[in-house]
């Protein structure tokens, strides 16, 4: 295969460098197999605080013999690596932008638009699938699940669906979402997912390994090695609510990750000022994640449920 003017030969491993417009490239890892197949597209470190999709990641580098593929993997450990050094919550620094809320994009724009842009012009075109490895970051406690979409073509997203089943996660949550790295990419043909392990700006040997171990699932599903896996009990989300902030606040959680709520459960209280406004669940169902933060700004997420 051929990546920015690289090429791969079969068996063969190679770095390169994916060009940014007037920014420092993209550092990737390309795999090409003994035999021909499927192209996994594997990216993480969108977010520079989620640690553990980043860690394992960096792993994967040593451990995908590419003697033993039929296809190809192109592995990005770090997306936003300004974010990751030096420890931006959920933004590029540079414009202070959520990186996964600027797809699509064109050359137009500032640093996140770039990136985007480069990712959607060297990275899609290859992607037979596409895996988007994400944790809490330093303000979030979540609970391991994987996001499938919904809102692609219904080829995309049964394909997309059936690789979610295959995972070690106890939760697939649908996702409506068409601006973030994954969700776009399912908007251009793309079966991806976006896979969440981990939280708080933290990473342990356990959740690196399971998150790998979830790398391996997908690239067996696809063929690309010879190897099973026996399919772990998993909960579909159908349902979900997301309550985010409208101003800066306060904010006290009543609940965690993971734990099962009731209908009309005290979820947290949002505080600012001059108003106070409790939530309340609005079902029975399970908390998927939630805002670790005291202080939280317009648009933060506060606290995520759903239910199957």
């Amino acid at each position: 295969m051929i990546l920015c003017g690289h090429e791969i030969a079969y068996g063969q491993k190679k770095e390169i460098e994916i060009p940014v417009i007037n920014s420092n490239p993209i550092k990737a890892s390309i795999f090409c197999g003994e035999k021909e197949g499927k192209t996994l597209v594997i990216t993480a470190g969108v977010h520079g605080c989620e640690y553990v999709g980043i860690e394992a990641a960096q792993r994967l580098k040593n451990i995908i013999n590419p003697k033993e593929l039929c296809g190809n993997i192109i592995l990005v450990p770090i997306v936003n690596e300004s974010g990751f050094f030096s420890g931006a919550k959920q933004v590029v620094p540079e414009d202070n932008q959520n990186l996964n809320r600027v797809f699509p994009a064109d050359e137009n724009g500032t640093l996140s638009k770039l990136i985007a842009h480069a990712v959607q012009t060297y990275l899609y075109p290859y992607a037979d699938f596409l895996i988007d490895l994400h944790s809490g970051d330093i303000n979030e406690e979540l609970f391991p699940l994987v996001f499938f979409p919904v809102a692609g073509e219904q080829r995309v997203n049964e394909k997309a669906l059936e690789a979610a089943k295959c995972l070690s996660v106890p939760y697939r949550v649908k996702s409506t979402a068409k601006n973030g790295l994954y969700s776009y990419a399912v908007q251009q043909g793309i079966p991806s997912l976006l896979i969440e392990r981990g939280f708080g700006g933290l990473w342990s040997e356990n959740e690196v390994s399971a998150c790998i171990e979830d790398i391996f699932r997908i690239m067996s599903y696809l063929n690309i090695i010879d190897k099973s896996y026996d399919n772990i009990n998993q909960t579909e989300i159908s349902i979900a609510v997301y309550e985010e902030t409208e101003c800066n606040g306060f904010w006290y959680t009543n609940k965690k990750a993971g734990e099962e709520i009731k209908q009309g459960d005290l979820l947290g209280v949002f505080q600012t000022a001059n108003d106070k406004r409790c939530i309340f669940a609005e079902f029975d169902g399970v908390v998927l994640y939630y805002t670790t933060a005291l202080g939280v700004q317009k648009g933060d997420a506060l606290i995520a449920y759903g239910r199957a």
